[in-house]
């Protein structure tokens, strides 16, 4: 299964009948799925489908969606609300008995609020039910394309991760083998130390000189740290070559990363080591950033 990004941008039209659409719809970084729809009045009905098919090709992201609909090719409708009309006859009528004025012309009756409405011819339902289905499968296809979009951006966001990983761990190698590491340098530390505790007293316990040299010894050791780093490592690049949506268990891995980094630094004992520990997390950094856009 291929790796995606959670970002991306799609769009989509088509007509139905009288109903011409358009679907427009991005996607951002998101910790799971939200899928935010733009409706227009009176196309509730297609929101269900519509929230299926992007949970069917999406996992994760901030999905906006905006659906525009017109119709196209209809005459208008002229209506003469008879109710309104009837009442304001009836009014001038009665003003008439009580006053002299010209009677009313026809087009000054039309003229008034509410007698006359103007608007679009109605709607067929058989028309508007398969209008909704066009607008529900064109939606469908433009989510596949985004979908498709977001692919293309892992494919390009999982080199950048793999050339992250190797940074790591080219580094972590680098720290393997650095001359801070190695026994003797280890030993000569140790010496120094614990010639500094016996030059604070004359009278220190052996047993306590022995468990703090044991203790030292332990702090100067990253054996663990290194082999954290080798297992992380090949656990992230495992998950990278499976795809799919592994954007948290990546971001788990960054932090684990991380925090061996972090212990990494805080044991070296030589100034080489730590710009080795401070360059690896610089590069763990940027691989976390990075899979803030896996999904």
């Amino acid at each position: 299964m291929a790796l995606s990004s959670m970002t991306g941008f799609a769009r989509g039209h088509g007509v139905s009948g009288s109903y011409a659409w358009a679907w427009e719809v991005k996607s951002v970084n998101g910790k799971g799925l939200d899928l935010r729809l733009r409706l227009p009045p009176g196309w509730d009905a297609i929101e269900v489908p519509v929230r299926a098919h992007a949970a069917a090709s999406l996992a994760r992201g901030s999905i906006q969606a905006n659906l525009t609909v017109e119709r196209t090719g209809i005459l208008p409708a002229v209506r003469v609300n008879a109710a309104v009309l009837e009442a304001v006859l009836a009014t001038l009528r009665q003003l008439a008995r009580r006053i002299e004025a010209a009677p009313p012309s026809l087009d000054g009756l039309l003229a008034l609020k509410g007698v006359m409405e103007v608007g679009d011819a109605e709607e067929r339902e058989e028309e508007r039910r398969d209008a909704e289905t066009a607008v529900t499968a064109g939606f469908a296809e433009v989510i596949g394309a985004l979908a498709e979009m977001r692919r293309h951006e892992g494919a390009a966001l999982g080199r950048v991760l793999g050339a992250r990983l190797d940074e790591i761990a080219a580094l972590a190698q680098r720290a393997e083998h650095a001359p801070g590491r190695r026994p003797e340098a280890i030993r000569a530390r140790l010496a120094e130390q614990v010639a500094t505790l016996m030059s604070q007293s004359d009278r220190f316990d052996p047993d306590r000189l022995h468990q703090e040299a044991v203790l030292i010894a332990t702090k100067a050791d990253v054996r663990e740290e290194l082999d954290r780093l080798a297992a992380h490592v090949a656990q992230a690049r495992l998950l990278i070559a499976q795809g799919g949506p592994i954007g948290r268990r990546l971001d788990f891995l960054a932090q684990e990363l991380n925090r061996e980094a972090n212990t990494l630094c805080a044991k070296a004992g030589d100034v080489e080591l730590t710009n080795i520990g401070l360059e690896l997390k610089a590069a763990v950094e940027q691989f976390r950033e990075q899979v803030q856009n896996v999904e």
